[in-house]
């Protein structure tokens, strides 16, 4: 299935954090349907608005949904992430339960949504749809990290090294205004031993909403253990783990992965 970029111009809103005004795009998608069920994107640790393709359009379409697809600060072509900022350990956190939250205000979107999630991205929607479960209607987590896995920081060490060669961070360039901001952020908090410590199984355990669990069995930068550990503790979770599948499941098997979406959303909404 071909993957054109989102069609359409992004939109931009500010919104208060870490006291400052930071400018946030984000794109509705099926907006022309006011009254559907919103699903909200959250893209991976080197993702954007622009990254996610048609994919965003494509679950919209096939599960009778709104979207809103944005791109967190530091990426896309959200503000960038000031030259002297590192990011802490509690980066997820903060995306969870400051960012997310006042971008859900200022765009006037109080009513429960579902949350979609790839990798970092899975780690926010957990946390937010466990923080705030009253403003969660289900949850898709896609290779969501609830630990620090050996495998995950020998892949991103050798992500780190293949943007120092260039190749990457050209590539990666086209979908970010400020590339640098973005990898190094990223890499540099997962590539800190501190991090090595990071776990929020604690904070899965809050999870209710129903929730689909996505995990590639080819995974370079997580095991099953991620998505197995949160259906041991979190309520009402339903796995799905794909062969001939990795780190992005939405790439790897989109057909599958688009179908699984629509039937557990269609199932989730038939048993509320």
């Amino acid at each position: 299935m071909p993957q054109a970029a989102i069609t359409g111009a992004a939109e931009r809103v500010r919104i208060p954090w870490r006291g400052r005004q930071v400018e946030i795009e984000y794109q509705w998608l099926e907006a022309d349907r006011p009254d559907a069920p919103v699903m909200i994107f959250l893209h991976e640790g080197l993702g954007s608005l622009a990254m996610w393709k048609d994919f965003p359009a494509r679950v919209c379409r096939a599960a009778g949904l709104r979207g809103l697809v944005y791109s967190r600060p530091g990426y896309g072509n959200s503000t960038p992430r000031p030259p002297e900022e590192a990011w802490a350990a509690d980066f997820m956190h903060r995306q969870a339960y400051e960012v997310l939250p006042a971008l859900r205000e200022a765009l006037g979107l109080a009513r429960p949504a579902w949350l979609l999630g790839h990798s970092d991205g899975g780690s926010i929607a957990l946390l937010h749809a466990a923080r705030f479960p009253e403003l969660t209607a289900g949850t898709v987590l896609m290779a969501p990290h609830v630990m620090v896995e050996d495998i995950s920081v020998a892949s991103i060490a050798r992500a780190a090294e293949a943007y120092r060669q260039g190749g990457l961070r050209e590539r990666l360039a086209r979908y970010h205004a400020d590339v640098d901001s973005a990898f190094g952020a990223w890499a540099g908090i997962w590539l800190d031993p501190a991090f090595r410590r990071w776990n929020i199984e604690a904070e899965a355990a809050g999870l209710r909403s129903p929730t689909l669990a996505i995990q590639g069995l080819d995974d370079e930068y997580g095991t099953l253990e991620q998505v197995r550990a949160i259906a041991r503790i979190a309520l009402s979770v339903k796995l799905l783990e794909l062969p001939a599948c990795g780190h992005s499941p939405h790439r790897d098997q989109p057909l599958q992965v688009t179908e699984s979406i629509r039937q557990f959303i269609q199932t989730s909404r038939r048993q509320a």
